[in-house]
């Protein structure tokens, strides 16, 4: 019954298939018998599905500590945001109304920009939402098939670039164009950086 449990990379050995299902009889068992668990993984979602607090370290430093619906949500930083997950970063400008107006269109911002004030917005690929009858139409750069569904690199009109779940039966060819919706329903912004 110890009081701290180390675990380094313990599932990274393991069938693809076998890692989820022991990671979640783990983390039940640790919880269950009370054991305060330090487990270093470089599997992001293993680290997200294990912990109950998640610290990102970039060069010896620990940049961010919060629950792991945080982290991924509500990164302190460019550089968590960019760590932690999928994502993209397209230019933004607030504008009137505290809102932000991008190539994806206009979403409510953050209170503490000024206005007129440029950003990175960041942009996840399940932002993104597939809609053949969409008129905003992006250029398919690359795709990879997952089995259930696509990830597609798409090119903006403004030559950004963004990525994009879409059902696997929506197989559309490298080169083409697919209409795509933007549902950001929780803007992550921050100052603007080349």
């Amino acid at each position: 019954e110890p009081k701290l449990l180390l675990l380094d990379e313990p599932f990274s050995s393991l069938d693809a298939g076998l890692r989820p299902e022991l990671a979640a009889e783990v983390k039940e068992l640790v919880n269950r018998a009370g054991i305060t668990t330090l487990m270093v993984t470089h599997d992001q979602n293993e680290a997200l599905a294990m912990a109950d607090m998640l610290g990102v370290m970039c060069d010896g430093e620990l940049l961010q500590w919060d629950s792991a619906y945080n982290i991924y949500h509500r990164p302190v930083s460019h550089a968590v945001a960019s760590f932690v997950g999928l994502g993209d970063f397209i230019k933004g400008r607030i504008i009137e109304g505290n809102r932000v107006a991008g190539a994806l269109g206009v979403f409510p911002a953050d209170s503490h920009f000024k206005l007129g004030e440029e950003v990175n917005v960041l942009i996840r690929p399940d932002d993104i939402i597939h809609d053949d009858d969409s008129p905003l139409q992006a250029e398919i750069q690359k795709k990879q098939f997952r089995g259930s569904d696509f990830l597609y690199r798409l090119k903006l009109d403004s030559g950004e670039l963004v990525h994009c779940f879409a059902p696997s039966h929506h197989n559309h060819a490298v080169g083409g164009t697919i209409g795509i919706v933007a549902d950001v329903q929780h803007v992550v912004a921050f100052e603007a950086r080349d």
